[in-house]
């Protein structure tokens, strides 16, 4: 007859405190490592130009480059009530967008080179499912959710400011 002894495999109390201890500095390692790849770990915060549409002006942060683009409004908490994000692009094309590390709910419009609105789109946080332009645009805002709908916003109204102006 064979005698099998089983032993007790789970860790101890000490052991688990020293591992949940090493993985909170390896993640104040890991952030700023995270930060030099490129990932960002905190919102950013960008320049700054007003939009109106019908009464409303909004203040919107204006993302040009790819790597504002890519960050856009993630890790953002909050958003002030008529400020937003205006998305501008070098040239029309099909946009798509996420919600990817986005923590608040959003509006989407997707807006062509006269400032008109193409179409609108409501994102969910923290979601990866795209929403896309119905057609090539070069401009794309995004407010806090619900935003257009409460204001009676809708596609085909226009924007205004700079960058919806003709060149002099």
């Amino acid at each position: 007859m064979m005698h099998i002894v089983l032993q007790d495999r789970r860790p101890s109390l000490a052991s688990r405190l020293a591992a949940l201890a090493l993985a909170g500095l390896l993640g104040l390692v890991a952030a700023p490592a995270l930060a030099l790849q490129g990932m960002p770990t905190a919102p950013q915060k960008l320049p700054t130009t007003p939009l109106g549409i019908g009464m409303h002006v909004i203040k919107a942060e204006v993302a040009q480059t790819p790597r504002e683009h890519a960050i856009g409004l993630m890790w953002r908490t909050e958003m002030g009530a008529n400020e937003g994000m205006l998305f501008i692009f070098p040239q029309a094309t099909k946009q798509c967008f996420w919600m990817k590390n986005t923590l608040i709910p959003l509006s989407i419009a997707f807006v062509d080179d006269d400032g008109k609105i193409v179409n609108i789109d409501e994102m969910q946080p923290q979601t990866e499912g795209t929403h896309c332009s119905a057609q090539p645009v070069r401009y794309v805002l995004e407010m806090n959710k619900g935003w257009f709908a409460k204001r009676h916003i809708q596609a085909g109204q226009k924007l205004s400011g700079a960058p919806f102006s003709p060149p002099r």
